[in-house]
């Protein structure tokens, strides 16, 4: 099982430091954690190992808690951190095929527990390449996602 500590370097890698684009819709980030999902968060002080605590118990407990497999389970985890979670849930749940409510129950749960998990894989980083192609933005950021997503397809290789 891939640990938090591995897992979280590698979406570290991808988010990056402090940024400030009137583009993205996300305001004001530093280390992936934006001012429009942490309002409360001076995120220009925001420390490494700050972003490390909010993802740990945001994103990765919640995800780990549910998702036995590792190489999905850091999958799941970057869309999460990405996208949020709920969209996060919502690709798993279209690559199983099942309702896409953004809640992981128990039937989700089964489903993913009888699928075959390499096909998972493959179908979860389909849907999160079409929920990028949608995006308005996609034309400013999409080079970086695509980036993102062919390394996200390595780690899954690597996990396998």
């Amino acid at each position: 099982m891939i640990t938090f500590d591995a897992a979280i370097e590698r979406v570290l890698g991808h988010e990056g430091g402090y940024v400030n684009n009137p583009a993205d819709p996300g305001g004001e980030t530093q280390w992936g954690i934006s001012k429009r999902s942490y309002p409360n968060v001076n995120i220009k002080a925001l420390t490494r190992d700050g972003a490390k605590q909010l993802y740990k118990s945001d994103f990765w407990d919640p995800v780990a808690s549910k998702i036995e497999d590792s190489a999905l389970v850091f999958q799941v985890l970057d869309a999460a951190i990405n996208h949020g979670m709920d969209n996060a849930v919502r690709f798993l749940q279209r690559a199983l095929g099942v309702a896409d409510d953004g809640h992981f129950g128990p039937l989700g749960q089964a489903a993913l527990a009888m699928a075959d998990i390499h096909d998972v894989h493959l179908l979860y980083l389909a849907e999160r390449l079409e929920f990028w192609c949608k995006l308005k933005t996609f034309d400013t950021f999409g080079r970086g996602w695509t980036r993102r997503g062919a390394q996200d397809l390595r780690y899954l290789a690597q996990d396998n």
